[in-house]
Parts: C-alpha cells; structure tokens; sequence
C-alpha cells in the first residue's frame, strides 16, 4: 500500500496521455453502507479457481521458457486484485505483460553483462558493480511508481512520489546500518522503511500518512526477541540437563536431537508473530486522509494457517501451493478494515508518472516484492 528528475524510460511506458480527471474534477465513491461503520476488507478468491490459474501459468512458462511469466503475473496479480474489495468495490490491476516482459529481458541482459564483467576482469567487474549500486536505487523508485501506478480503485489510481535518494537512505543505507550494529538498529530501521513505502504513497492526490513511531517497533522486536530468548534459555538447560555437551556423539544425538528440533521449531513459531505484530502496527499507523485502517490478525491463526500449508504442500508434493497461498491471502486481507473518519464521497485523480517496467522486471529478476 504503501525530488529525483523523472528519467525517461524505453522499456516500456503505459500510453503517453493516459485519460486523466481536470484537476477539479471529483469521482464520486457511491455505497450504500454506514460509511461511519468500519468498511471491512473481503477476499473472493478461491483455492479451486486460482489454481487453474497457477497450474496454466506454471505450464506456459515452462514452455516458453520464462516468456510467458509476464503474463502469468498480469493474471496472478489481476485476479488477486478483482478479488479484493472494500466498501462495496474491487480494485484493479493495469499491468501491461508486453512492458513488463521488455523491462524483464533488459534487467536481464543487465545482469548478464554485470556478470561477464565481473568473470573476465576485476577492474571492469568493480565498475560495473559501482554502476549497479547507483542505479538500484533509480530502478527500485521506478519499480514502486510502476506497482502502484498500475493499481486503481474505483477508477482512481495509487502513485508513488518519492525519490531515488529517498530509496538509497531508507532501503540501503538504513538497513546496512542495521547489519553494522548487529541488528540493535533493525527496529529503527524497519520503521524508517514502511514510514517512506507507506508516506510516499498516495491514492489519486490525496497522500497516506504513517504515524508508528521508532518505539512501537522496538516494542514488538524485544517482545520477539524475549519469547526466543525464553525458549533458547529451556532448550539448554535441557541439554545440559542430558548431558548433551558431555557424552559421546553416538548417545548426543537421540537424546539432544529432539530438543534441538524443538528450538528450530520454536524459533519458526516466532516468525508469524513478528509477521502479525508488524502488520497489525503497520497498519494502524496508516492513514489516508481523515480515514484509518485497522489490522486484527491473530498469532496463533496465522500459525495454524502456515503448519497446514506446510503440510498440505508437502503431501501433495507442491500442488496444495495455490491453495495455501489463497488461504493466507483471505487472512491478510479480511483482517483489515478500514475506518472512516468522514464521507467517503470524494477522492480527486491526479496526474502520476507511469513509473519504470525495467525497474519492475529488475525488481522481478530479484525476487524483490515491495507490494503493500
């Protein structure tokens, strides 16, 4: 949900003057519903409808050698968005599968140039290296104009302001920072990310705003941190309580196994709590206009739903991936609603730039997801 001169882009651009509202020109949010009543998101996809979808996709690329993924993405991503609605309307996906196909093979042949540098000399591999690194920044704030760019409500499409120096302090330098100070900055860092993602972002001219403040996210990490702490402290003292560190490796092995099975396990546990409590303060902390959000999901919910996709995938050798995608996607978004805080009659269309599909098939290529 969740400057820099805006650099033309070739790989691909939606249409030059893409249809846009006069600058007074309202669109007008029709529901019939309370709108002083909290406006719940709902899901309507399907575990059986997706994967038709899934199973095509997978098929195609394999076929056409990755080509097809461009396509597969565009319906992936529309039938998640069709099926995603609040106060009584879906949102809209308006990727182009030709633009981001042609962004995909650039960043590719990036790439590849990049590592042939890097294979045949130092010196070039150092520079190309140095060139990556200043223009990552670029193409991440293209990729997050282009993301949102292309996502619209009732007509009315999200933007993505930002900067390419705004992109290099709050994805690199914060994290890395976080890296040097054996993660005692993560928190901070965290939060200075999802403040720009989230404040950065805007839904036709009216901007999101993010309220979290370096505590919260230090609160709902310590509290992570301590559960962890409180489950490592028992699993030694009950391998010392084996004898683990003192006996052979023939003995060490079936007694200390299954405490050391059980900490892994404990340690995963942990990660769907940390993954709750960041959405549901995220969220909170977002507004848009006069309107909030609010975000209930449960630890132990989100538990469950990963132990039973895990299992199911694992069973049906990947083919309950859909399924379970489905399952914790309709949690996500039927745990947030959102919270008028007066009429929800008029949102203005503003002028946005269209964003980059070569930083979006880069992005791609990464495996780098920034999607709110």
């Amino acid at each position: 949900m969740n400057d820099q001169p805006d650099l033309p882009d070739s790989a691909a651009q939606p249409p030059s003057t893409p249809p846009q509202a006069p600058a007074n020109f309202a669109t007008t949010l029709r529901d019939s519903a309370d709108h002083s009543a909290p406006q719940g998101f709902s899901f309507s996809g399907s575990g059986s409808e997706y994967f038709r979808i899934w199973i095509v996709n997978l098929l195609l690329s394999i076929v056409t050698l990755g080509i097809y993924s461009a396509w597969a993405k565009v319906r992936r991503l529309r039938y998640f968005y069709d099926n995603t609605s609040v106060a009584g309307a879906s949102f809209d996906y308006h990727g182009n599968p030709i633009a981001i196909l042609k962004g995909r093979i650039i960043a590719v042949v990036v790439m590849g140039l990049y590592q042939l540098a890097a294979a045949f000399n130092i010196v070039l591999g150092l520079i190309a290296a140095i060139a990556m690194a200043v223009a990552g920044p670029w193409l991440i704030w293209r990729s997050l104009q282009f993301k949102l760019y292309n996502t619209s409500y009732r007509g009315i499409r999200f933007g993505f302001l930002g900067s390419a120096g705004g992109v290099f302090k709050n994805f690199f330098l914060w994290p890395l920072l976080a890296s040097l100070s054996v993660g005692l900055l993560a928190p901070l860092a965290y939060q200075r990310f999802k403040r720009y993602q989230h404040g950065q972002s805007r839904f036709g001219a009216t901007q999101f705003d993010f309220t979290a403040k370096p505590g919260a996210f230090y609160k709902v990490f310590l509290i992570a941190f301590g559960i962890w702490l409180v489950g490592f402290l028992a699993a030694m003292a009950a391998l010392v309580a084996v004898g683990y560190f003192h006996i052979s490796l023939s003995v060490m092995l079936p007694h200390g196994l299954p405490i050391i099975i059980a900490l892994y396990a404990w340690t995963f546990a942990l990660y769907p709590l940390l993954m709750t409590q960041l959405q549901n303060l995220v969220w909170n902390s977002t507004r848009l206009g006069e309107h909030g959000f609010k975000s209930t999901m449960r630890w132990q919910r989100v538990v469950f739903i990963f132990i039973t996709n895990l299992l199911g995938i694992a069973f049906t050798l990947g083919l309950y991936t859909p399924f379970a995608q489905i399952r914790m996607m309709r949690y996500r978004i039927e745990s947030l609603a959102l919270l008028p805080g007066g009429s929800l009659d008029e949102f203005l269309a503003a002028s946005e730039p269209p964003g980059s599909a070569t930083g979006e098939g880069l992005g791609d290529l990464l495996d780098f997801d920034l999607s709110m």
